[in-house]
């Protein structure tokens, strides 16, 4: 899965440059945020909650003169939680990653001062932490090596160089899986998946 969403990456860069006309504008900056993770099990009796996370990172952005679209494109660290297990038996489960979202913009300008847009595209992460987790307890958690997920969400942008979005992020595949280890194969049954969406908030600066 990974070299396959690596290509898919390539691909895609490939594509936004060659779109790209002559006088597209480029800006770079810095971003960063709060998760807010909600990881949603299947096949799994286990209930997890959620918890909040972090993420940063550069970002950069392609606008287009007298067009109201844009692409953004950023490189982040991203950690997400979720608590696991009932009373004296938890455990927090952590994923680490490198994320990178791709997306179209369309805005509406408010004059000079700032401009209001939506915002969609795919989002590839890469697990940089531990694989797995929650081992000692009664299941043992196996995190992907890569995803694929999704976002959608609004923004607004003030004099050209602040800018806050609000997107939910939701996983298009697996994010891990679990299984009970052999002291507790008793209590758990069957195996199952998770996937860790999250409701995203952010501040971005444009140099």
């Amino acid at each position: 899965m990974y070299n396959g969403m690596k290509k898919v990456f390539v691909v895609m860069l490939m594509a936004v440059a060659f779109a790209m006309p002559s006088k597209a504008q480029f800006k770079f900056g810095v971003t960063g945020g709060l998760n807010m993770t909600n990881v949603n099990t299947k096949d799994l009796p286990a209930s997890v909650k959620s918890r909040a996370g972090f993420f940063v990172g550069p970002t950069v952005k392609f606008s287009f003169p007298m067009l109201p679209i844009a692409i953004d494109a950023a490189a982040v660290y991203d950690q997400r939680e979720g608590k696991a297990g009932e009373g004296d038996y938890t455990q927090t489960i952590k994923s680490q990653s490198i994320q990178i979202p791709i997306n179209l913009r369309y805005g509406v300008g408010l004059g000079d001062m700032a401009e209001v847009f939506l915002f969609a595209g795919p989002q590839f992460g890469f697990n940089v932490g531990s694989n797995k987790k929650f081992e000692d307890i009664a299941a043992e958690w196996t995190l992907k090596s890569s995803n694929l997920s999704a976002n959608v969400g609004l923004g607004l942008t003030l004099l050209s160089k602040l800018q806050l979005k609000a997107n939910y992020n939701f996983a298009l595949g697996k994010t891990g899986e679990v299984k009970p280890i052999d002291a507790a194969k008793n209590v758990i049954k069957r195996t199952g998946s998770a996937k860790f969406n999250a409701w995203q908030i952010s501040l971005a600066y444009w140099f």
